[in-house]
């Protein structure tokens, strides 16, 4: 026999259209268990009695700001790890950053976006490929853009600190020795490195910083969450910001096929990836 829910249906309704209304993210009522488990440690945390007193703070806007943010952190999933789906980064590896390192060799500078960035293991995993396969690459100019709707990813990105649990998952012993520091019990990305990546918090659905034209933008298992309008306006913003000749990357299980025909999918198995249609 499954566990009475914790909150009334009404609450339910209620907070699904909170956290789309601030997130996009879409949650059906199959959901609503993830919604239960996540937001009761949050409201123990913040003093409530319950979760439903913590819904109806929210509901009568009693909610300060920071509390509103948590509430819609809580429900961002940042499971990730080093070079986490090989294909992606095979195919970054093998085509994209040896043919953008011809075609940029005159000005020797990379713009590059992380757009889902987590606690930091994608946009380092990238720049580390960079640093295995552009000539010279001391030379180059690199900016590597990571975002996150979550602060405290954006705080452990910035940080560049990852426990040995963390540095197992995926990334090649030769790389760990070669870039990063031994500190106590934890990896430290040294900080020639780390100095290369910004860090700053963005919640998708509002307005985006101003940024150069990216050569490469990772957006990968974030548009699986959003419904097909907002889906629509991303990837339409995506082709403002994308160079006429750079990549994007989806996750494994999103497209653009259907939701805009601005993009062309290139030919490499199981990547993602997409240029501009006509670039």
């Amino acid at each position: 026999m499954s566990a009475a829910p914790l909150l009334r249906e009404d609450d339910l309704t209620f907070m699904r259209r909170f956290i789309a209304d601030r997130s996009a993210i879409v949650l059906d009522d199959s959901k609503d268990y993830l919604l239960e488990a996540r937001l009761l440690p949050l409201a123990e945390d913040q003093g409530f009695s319950s979760l439903a007193e913590l819904v109806s703070a929210l509901r009568s806007q009693r909610a300060s700001p920071a509390l509103v943010k948590l509430v819609v952190e809580a429900m961002t999933t940042n499971e990730t790890s080093f070079f986490r789906d090989m294909a992606p980064f095979d195919c970054l590896k093998s085509l994209i950053l040896p043919e953008l390192s011809a075609a940029r060799a005159h000005r020797r500078c990379l713009n590059l976006w992380c757009g889902a960035a987590s606690s930091g293991q994608e946009p380092y995993s990238i720049l580390l490929l960079a640093q295995d396969v552009l000539p010279n690459f001391a030379d180059w100019r690199i900016r590597l853009l990571a975002t996150d709707l979550s602060s405290k990813m954006i705080e452990r990105t910035r940080a560049g600190s990852y426990s040995q649990l963390e540095v197992n998952r995926g990334l090649p012993a030769k790389m760990l020795v070669r870039s990063f520091e031994r500190q106590g019990m934890r990896w430290q990305i040294r900080p020639e490195l780390r100095a290369l990546v910004d860090a700053q918090e963005l919640n998708l659905i509002d307005a985006w910083p101003h940024m150069p034209a990216m050569d490469v933008i990772f957006l990968r298992n974030v548009l699986i969450y959003f419904d097909v309008p907002t889906k629509q306006s991303i990837l339409h913003r995506i082709k403002s910001v994308l160079a006429p000749d750079g990549y994007l990357f989806l996750g494994g299980a999103e497209t653009t096929l259907g939701i805009d025909e601005g993009f062309d999918r290139v030919d490499f198995p199981n990547a993602s990836c997409y240029r501009l249609r006509g670039g």
